[in-house]
Order: C-alpha cells, then structure tokens, then sequence
C-alpha cells in the first residue's frame, strides 16, 4: 500500500513594515511589488493610518509569506502607525532622492523603530524615484555611507520603472531568513511566529488563503 502524500510544508509568516515621509512613494513601492502595477502621482492619494498586503513568494527554496504593513507618513498618524510596529522581522525605510528633506527626517524615523523594536530587527534603506535622476538632492553615496553606519542594507529604487522594488524585499526577506531568532519559536522549532495579526475590530489569520492580496485600515 502506497504511503499518504506528504503535505507541503507551511510557508513561512513575516511581517514588515514600510515606513518613511509622506509622499516618498511607499505605497507606490507595495503596488509595484505586490501587483505589478503603477499609479502616477497625480492619480494616487496619502494612505490613511495603515494599509495591508499579503504576499507569497519564494525565497532560497521556501515559501513566505509576507504581511506587509504600509504605514502613514504624515505626523497625525504617528501615534496610530507605530502601534503596528510590535512583531515585525523587517523594515523598509524609504525616502525620494530627488527630496532632501525625506532623507534628513531618516535619524527621527531610526529613533523611532529604536523604541519600538529589537536592534535585530532587519533594515534596508531605500532611495525611492531613481527615475527622477535630473532632479536628485541625495547622492548614492551618501545614502548608502548613512545605511552602513545605521547597520542597514541599502538599495535605490524606482517604483515606476519597477527597477530594483522586487529586489529590495528579496534582499530583506533573504537577511530575515538567514537570523532564525527573528522568526523561529523561543523553543527553537522552527515553526513561525503567529499567523495571526492582529487589527481594529478583529484578527487576521494569514494562513488563510482568503486573505491574499489587500486590506485596509483607514484609522
């Protein structure tokens, strides 16, 4: 008698953050990323308190996936978007290159994750609208020296061409998966972190297959 099949083993849950300045185009990021697709900068709007995408994707041969958190950038949010910080594996700071002022408000956003989260948290920098390389006030070179001394991958980005969006999470989830601690149980099982996220008015279990694709939280 033939053995039962075995079943595929769970994708992997980790949660990460998109955070930075308003207008620096994180949410432009996440839909490139997650569907492929681009809004011009006329059409899009400010997000309102959090929003909410599932991914799934394959990294090093195993199956994630990824609740990603796109926070507001605009200081009345601050109080609501930093309570979605607890539980996150890795962060994805952004500023616009061709914005100084989005880069010089990075030592606050730094802060900020210091009094939230672990020093292991994963971090990758990344200099958004590389497209707009006739009006840059950021130089590569110093983003990434500053990246280097805040102990932070580093990438630039565009998220209307799509260059470099797919390999700037890629780039996360691959440190992610190479700090076990991040995200295997404290016993040491392997098995992931919760699948359970929690939001205002109930949880979310991203195990479910139902919650593929995108949410919301207009808080």
């Amino acid at each position: 008698m033939a053995p039962p099949p075995t079943k595929p083993p769970a994708p992997i849950n980790y949660k990460l953050l998109l955070i930075g300045n308003s207008s620096v185009g994180k949410s432009s990021l996440l839909l490139r990323f997650s569907d492929e697709q681009w809004l011009p900068e006329d059409e899009s709007s400010a997000t309102i308190g959090v929003d909410f995408r599932v991914h799934k994707m394959e990294v090093k041969g195993k199956k994630v996936k990824l609740s990603i958190w796109d926070t507001a950038g605009q200081e009345r949010f601050r109080t609501i978007t930093s309570s979605y910080y607890r539980g996150a594996q890795g962060v994805i700071l952004v500023y616009d290159v061709s914005n100084r002022e989005s880069f010089d408000a990075l030592p606050r956003w730094y802060s900020e994750l210091e009094a939230s989260l672990s020093d292991k948290v994963v971090k990758i920098l990344v200099g958004n609208k590389v497209d707009k390389e006739f009006s840059r006030q950021v130089s590569t070179a110093e983003a990434e020296a500053y990246a280097a001394r805040m102990n932070s991958l580093f990438v630039e980005a565009s998220a209307k061409t799509a260059a470099n969006v797919k390999e700037a999470f890629t780039q996360c989830v691959e440190r992610i998966m190479d700090q076990p601690e991040l995200w295997e149980t404290p016993a040491g099982t392997g098995a992931a972190i919760s699948s359970n996220v929690k939001m205002p008015g109930g949880n979310i279990n991203l195990a479910e297959d139902s919650q593929e694709g995108g949410g919301g939280c207009s808080c």
